[in-house]
């Protein structure tokens, strides 16, 4: 008996477990990335054993796309030597939730970049970003917590971006642009280039449609569509 508590303490701390919180279309879309990402550390670190899976608060079933799913609970309880985690859920307010909650139980996150995304110079990029297939963050930008950019999307240099920011596929983020936590950017908007001395701003919270041409700031929890972009009409 002892032997094989022995044994079972050793599997614990040579465990390494991720978990990619959400397991729909976004989700699934990670996971190969996670895949990889697990690939190449697990390459360069043989001594550790490592596992991956789907995370949901109330799961409906028990693996998606050949992965398994499991419960919140039931990630914060699995024995391991280190917790990794990322959240592939769209809405900002939610993703601040969980990571919030990942942290306080001990969860590392970490940062996935696809292998046909290009990181220029000099940038800074907070901890848990996703960054899918052919986006591109150039040079000299600075970005957030939790930042999801979708494929085809880029930032280019010397924007300032807040946490929890989205971007859907293929937004165009021209140079000098400031956006504030929790804005949503939608499939394929643009936002006009700002200037060093007057960057462009968009405010926290705000929504940006999709296929929106910005050229002026946009206010804080304000809806724009359109080109050029305009508020939203509430009527």
């Amino acid at each position: 008996m002892e032997k094989d508590t022995h044994s079972k303490n050793n599997t614990a701390q040579n465990k390494i477990i991720f978990g990619l919180y959400g397991s729909g279309g976004f989700a699934r879309e990670v996971m190969p990335i996670v895949s990889e990402h697990i690939a190449s550390i697990a390459q360069k670190n043989t001594d550790a054993s490592y596992q991956v899976f789907f995370v949901e608060t109330d799961p409906q079933q028990t693996a998606v796309n050949g992965y398994p799913l499991i419960s919140e609970k039931e990630f914060f309880a699995l024995e391991c030597r280190e917790r990794f985690f990322n959240i592939a859920i769209g809405d900002s307010k939610i993703r601040e939730r969980i990571a919030s909650t990942c942290i306080a139980h001990g969860a590392k996150p970490m940062s996935l970049q696809a292998a046909h995304s290009i990181i220029y110079d000099c940038n800074e990029i907070g901890e848990g970003a996703i960054l899918c297939a052919y986006t591109m963050v150039t040079s000299n930008a600075k970005i957030g917590k939790f930042f999801h950019s979708n494929i085809y999307s880029y930032v280019a240099h010397d924007c300032v971006i807040g946490d929890y920011v989205t971007f859907a596929p293929n937004v165009h983020c021209n140079g000098n642009v400031h956006i504030h936590d929790h804005a949503y950017i939608g499939t394929d908007a643009i936002i006009r280039q700002g200037t060093l001395s007057k960057p462009l701003i968009i405010g926290e919270g705000a929504v940006v449609g999709m296929g929106a041409v910005v050229t002026k700031d946009v206010p804080p929890f304000t809806t724009v569509v359109g080109s050029p972009a305009k508020e939203l009409s509430k009527g």
